[in-house]
């Protein structure tokens, strides 16, 4: 098994840096600079798109600028043209269901209420057989302030939690490249912020 592609969600534009949801454009970027891939617009593919090596593997990156609700517009574009299967793809993502200071590795499943997994899912013709790395950013208490807190910023303990997270998550990648997956997954889902 190899990873071809890793897809960073996150919403564009200055006002939603930073913001829980687009954790998983942080990590992609954390991983370009570690790697010296290069991003680029591609309308081509609805994103910024980079080509480089991760410990001697050839790998894509891709950020959907579609807006999170419409990811799969791009990543879609993306696999179908370089016959990415979703097997090889992982996509990193923002986690309501972990709490912050956790994140964790998966193969499949559904979207978990996630506009960005949906549509994915969607363009890939309802295959749900691809990789999730996710970031755990909590929920709030009130299910109406669900918007608010996924657009908001975390709060400094929340997001020294989160970096740790991140980190360990930049780490895990490394693994997945150099060893297995099973390792970088096992190595991250033990991972605790303390």
């Amino acid at each position: 098994m190899t990873i071809k592609l890793i897809v960073g969600l996150g919403n564009p534009g200055a006002e939603y840096q930073n913001s829980r949801h687009n954790m998983g454009y942080d990590l992609l970027n954390m991983i370009a600079n570690k790697y010296n891939i290069a991003m680029r617009e591609d309308p081509k593919y609805f994103g910024e798109v980079g080509k480089g090596f991760i410990e001697n593997n050839e790998v894509r990156l891709l950020f959907p600028t579609t807006f999170m609700n419409l990811s799969g517009k791009s990543v879609g574009a993306l696999a179908n043209f370089f016959k990415i299967q979703p097997s090889e793809i992982l996509v990193l993502h923002d986690e309501l269901d972990i709490l912050p200071g956790i994140a964790k590795i998966k193969l499949g499943g559904g979207p978990g209420g996630h506009n960005g997994l949906k549509s994915i899912i969607a363009a890939l013709a309802n295959n749900q057989q691809f990789y999730r790395l996710r970031i755990g950013i909590g929920k709030p208490t009130n299910k109406a302030e669900m918007i608010n807190f996924v657009l908001g910023k975390p709060a400094p303990k929340e997001k020294d939690f989160i970096s740790q997270a991140m980190d360990a998550a930049l780490d895990a990648i490394t693994v997945m490249f150099k060893q297995d997956i099973n390792k970088a997954t096992n190595q991250l889902n033990a991972f605790k912020a303390k």
